[in-house]
């Protein structure tokens, strides 16, 4: 692969990642309620679920949610629901009365991480985003399709690491001020349920 074609493919895949999408804004909202070390957690999590959707395209099963009405729905409804149950999860976790105090229970590493992958891997509009991005930036004179696809899948996702600690990095400044203000966790716990819903409601309607 010509060194232009890598460059080319690493501007456009880091403005792709620094763009308001449902990943960066997962990240954003869960480091600012749970700290830095939660959102590198998720983007963990996130990363990996790219490695499938990178090998799905490599080895041509994401074309199967290019075609399938059926396997692109039922991946998609899996996914709303999923998005469903963490706003449920955040408004329910902003009950309860100011006096309390403010809600510090952070979920385990484990969860986290195990967020991420699901967060990322029911979403059949990556997996199609892959199918339409990566085969741009091959060609058949740079070798086997195929390593090349896995090359430039390794490529975005260490990008969007670099990208999505960055961004928990810079939201975990802000949790421990709200650990310490309950009327602002118990908003940003709101802000996030919504966000959630927000998030299943267009993957729900989303057209392959």
């Amino acid at each position: 692969m010509i060194p232009e074609t890598i460059i080319t493919f690493i501007v456009a895949s880091s403005l792709l990642s620094l763009a308001p999408g449902p990943d960066n804004i997962f990240v954003l909202t869960q480091a600012a309620l749970y700290g830095r070390k939660a959102g590198i957690t998720i983007t963990l999590g996130l990363c990996t679920g790219l490695i499938v959707h990178t090998t799905a395209v490599a080895l041509g099963v994401a074309a199967i949610f290019a075609v399938s009405l059926v396997a692109f729905t039922a991946l998609k409804l899996a996914g709303s629901a999923y998005l469903l149950y963490l706003a449920w999860g955040a408004f329910r976790a902003s009950a309860g009365s100011l006096e309390d105090g403010p809600d510090t229970t952070q979920p385990d590493t484990w969860a986290l991480y195990r967020r991420g992958i699901i967060m990322n891997i029911t979403n059949p509009k990556v997996a199609i985003f892959f199918l339409a991005f990566l085969p741009q930036f091959t060609t058949p004179d740079a070798g086997a399709i195929t390593r090349q696809m896995f090359i430039l899948g390794i490529i975005f996702i260490v990008l969007a690491l670099v990208i999505f600690t960055i961004i928990a990095c810079l939201a975990g400044l802000i949790a421990g001020w709200l650990q310490g203000s309950a009327k602002a966790q118990i908003m940003l716990n709101r802000l996030a349920g919504l966000v959630f819903t927000g998030l299943a409601m267009r993957l729900a309607t989303a057209t392959s």
